[in-house]
């Protein structure tokens, strides 16, 4: 990992706490996501940690369409992040780095969207995630999977420095609406 990313990590991380301290935003499923959904599709959405955006609404109007709702499931660093079914009633268990996810015996699933928390996008709508890899493997494993970004308005940055893994987004939804990917 460059120092610029450690560096860059750090300065968003700071920017999205203050501008979560200082606001009560939320994020709204704009019209162009909407759009998206169909009765019996997965959507992968998550459960937010400190200060990232919170997909809870996008995930709402999933159910409301008629789609399946998987969260990640994580274990150890070297294995794959799995996208297990979630009611969104049902409880949640703690996992690594503060993750709260499904049980273990929950049904994975294949993803027809995933909503990705991140800590930086630029225009190219290139993201910069926690530097675990976890999504970025994800995105691998399930390359038709529709990669939607979930983030805060601040969080978008001139330009990113990308590896040859990273995988752009398709779209950003921030609190300011739906960016596609130019």
């Amino acid at each position: 990992m460059s120092t610029g990313k450690v560096q860059l990590r750090s300065q968003i991380r700071a920017a999205r706490d203050a501008f979560v301290a200082e606001n009560t935003t939320t994020i709204e499923a704009p019209p162009d996501y909407r759009a998206l959904l169909r009765p019996g599709l997965t959507v992968t959405s998550y459960v937010p940690i400190g200060s990232e955006a919170d997909p809870s609404r996008l995930a709402r109007a999933a159910v409301e369409a008629g789609c399946v709702i998987a969260l990640p499931h994580v274990t150890i660093r070297t294995e794959p992040m799995r996208f297990l079914a979630w009611a969104t009633e049902a409880a949640l268990f703690a996992g690594p780095f503060g993750l709260q996810q499904p049980a273990t015996d929950a049904a994975a699933l294949v993803p027809d969207i995933i909503l990705t928390p991140l800590l930086a996008f630029d225009a190219k709508l290139d993201r910069l995630g926690q530097g675990a890899g976890y999504y970025d493997r994800a995105f691998a494993q399930f390359p038709h999977a529709r990669r939607i970004g979930v983030a805060w308005d601040v969080q978008r940055v001139e330009t990113l420095p990308t590896d040859p893994w990273d995988m752009p987004l398709h779209a950003i939804i921030t609190e300011n609406g739906w960016t596609p990917r130019p």
